[in-house]
């Protein structure tokens, strides 16, 4: 998923480091959609702790990559609070969607204004996609409760953390230096 290694890309200095947490992102959206794919019949209370630990997960991953701004992070991690604090169904689901939709909007803009020029850019144009998305879907779930709603947020979580997979394991194949029987 990311662009193939050229000057445009080679360019990024932190190109070669982003590996690792771009796969921590990628941890914490399959965890969290894991739990939502497995949780049988889960309760009010079990959506608002899930979204609101996997809000609060995804700002500091994001925070740790460098990919998200303070400001939005910051926004995400309120989201994840206010899923937490509400515990409701409306409480969980319009604060799980002010914060993707922070998220993804930023993902895009992002991505769209370093298109050709940082190595995440299609990732980041991606998953802001995916999360705006999830975030406008999740109003129309309310009525039906908090299996509805984690399916929801929890399909979104599984379609970014299979892109951040593959994203973090192609930048960690890009990085790698040639071993010297390679060279000669």
């Amino acid at each position: 998923m990311t662009l193939p290694a050229s000057s445009a890309t080679s360019s990024t200095p932190t190109a070669a480091g982003l590996w690792k947490p771009v796969l921590l992102r990628a941890g914490v959206a399959l965890v969290f959609g894991a739990v939502t794919v497995f949780w049988g019949s889960p309760s009010v209370q079990v959506l608002a702790w899930a979204a609101g630990l996997y809000l609060l997960a995804t700002a500091g991953a994001g925070f740790l990559a460098a990919s998200l701004p303070a400001a939005v992070a910051v926004v995400v991690a309120l989201g994840g609070v206010g899923a937490l604090i509400t515990q409701s169904d409306t409480g969980a689901a319009v604060s799980a969607l002010v914060g993707l939709l922070v998220l993804g909007l930023s993902e895009l803009v992002q991505g769209f204004r370093q298109r050709g020029r940082h190595v995440l850019a299609r990732d980041w144009m991606i998953s802001g996609v995916v999360g705006i998305g999830t975030a406008v879907a999740l109003p129309f779930f309310i009525s039906l409760g908090a299996h509805a709603l984690l399916g929801v947020a929890g399909g979104g979580a599984i379609i970014s953390g299979v892109l951040w997979v593959l994203s973090g394991l192609s930048l960690r194949h890009d990085g790698r230096t040639p071993s010297a029987e390679a060279v000669n």
